[in-house]
């Protein structure tokens, strides 16, 4: 490093002077850092790169260290498209958490809707998107968000106005829900915003504030009719299918009985057939056999029996043949 004298106010002062080459060197660092830092980037892993040469759309690059051309030639704008956005619709979240905080205001400019059958209606909900496309989220839209916002309103009126209020409070909520999401899917897409949509979600549906008592006292009684409902479809349920049952048993019995009879009769015929012709084949011995057999069931129910002859003048009552033999 050399120095020079210089005169000022006829006082001389000593100031280092640089050599040019410093300069140079000096120089070529500082366009080299910049070159370097205009040429390099880096990608995160839940985002994409969209690059653009002097203005214009080129490539779109995936996670990772990446280069581009420097000085401002191409320029970079990252696109987290693995993020879940929302929007809200009737509603405002000030403080998420474990107890969430909404902001106070007046949102029913978009929440108050006109049903089908001619009622008031509050609707809240929420829909979750995800980018698609990055090129198409960032140069097709001017403004992707408000576009989502008015078609998600626009699409849900629709939907809304084509159900009662009953259905839209109580009844249809998840198929409104899905139908709203399939609806706002294809009109993005006609629109070319790179969007996608990933749910749509009824958070709550309200009559509105004047009349909400009534609206309440109609659903109570709606409530009594279906539990009486319920406890008269509970009494035919226990009573009925037990007198079917009793009724079933009683046929099955009958009908037993009418087949057990019918067969003993069919038994007994046959059996009186298979006597009568052995009785043809040989009357005296047929005859003898069924008398013998007629009074073996006969004696066998007889408390006491006396056995006499034919040819017998007097009786002996005092004679025992019942209990102890008789002696000898």
């Amino acid at each position: 490093m050399n120095r020079r004298v210089i005169n000022i106010g006829g006082e001389n002062i000593e100031i280092p002077s640089f050599d040019n080459r410093w300069i140079f060197y000096i120089a070529l660092g500082i366009a080299l850092l910049w070159f370097i830092f205009s040429t390099a980037y880096t990608v995160d892993a839940d985002e994409v790169g969209v690059i653009q040469r002097f203005g214009k759309y080129v490539r779109t690059t995936q996670p990772g260290l990446h280069f581009k051309l420097p000085w401002g030639i191409e320029t970079i704008k990252k696109v987290k498209i693995q993020r879940v956005f929302k929007e809200e619709f009737g509603f405002r979240t000030a403080q998420p958490g474990i107890k969430t905080e909404y902001a106070g205001g007046d949102f029913s400019a978009e929440s108050l809707m006109l049903t089908g059958d001619l009622n008031s209606a509050l609707v809240e909900w929420i829909v979750q998107y995800r980018i698609k496309d990055p090129a198409h989220y960032l140069f097709k839209v001017r403004d992707v968000e408000s576009t989502i916002r008015y078609v998600s309103e626009s699409i849900m009126r629709q939907v809304v106005g084509d159900n009662s209020v009953d259905e839209v409070i109580i009844l249809r909520r998840k198929e409104i829900a899905l139908e709203v999401g399939d609806l706002m899917q294809k009109l993005l897409d006609e629109y070319e915003t790179g969007i996608d949509i990933v749910t749509v979600n009824l958070q709550d549906v309200n009559p509105p504030v004047p009349v909400q008592p009534a609206f309440n006292e109609v659903n109570e009684a709606r409530q009594e009719r279906e539990r009486i409902i319920n406890e008269a479809w509970e009494a035919y349920n226990s009573v009925i299918p037990k007198a079917k049952g009793q009724a079933e048993q009683l046929i099955l019995e009958a009908e037993g009985y009418a087949t057990n009879r019918i067969n003993r009769a069919q038994g007994d015929a046959d059996k009186f057939i298979a006597v009568w012709k052995e009785y043809n084949k040989a009357k005296d011995v047929t005859r003898r056999r069924l008398y013998l057999e007629m009074m073996k069931e006969v004696l066998a129910r007889l408390d006491k029996k006396f056995i006499i002859d034919d040819n017998l003048r007097s009786f002996l009552p005092l004679l025992q043949l019942q209990g102890k033999a008789v002696q000898k």
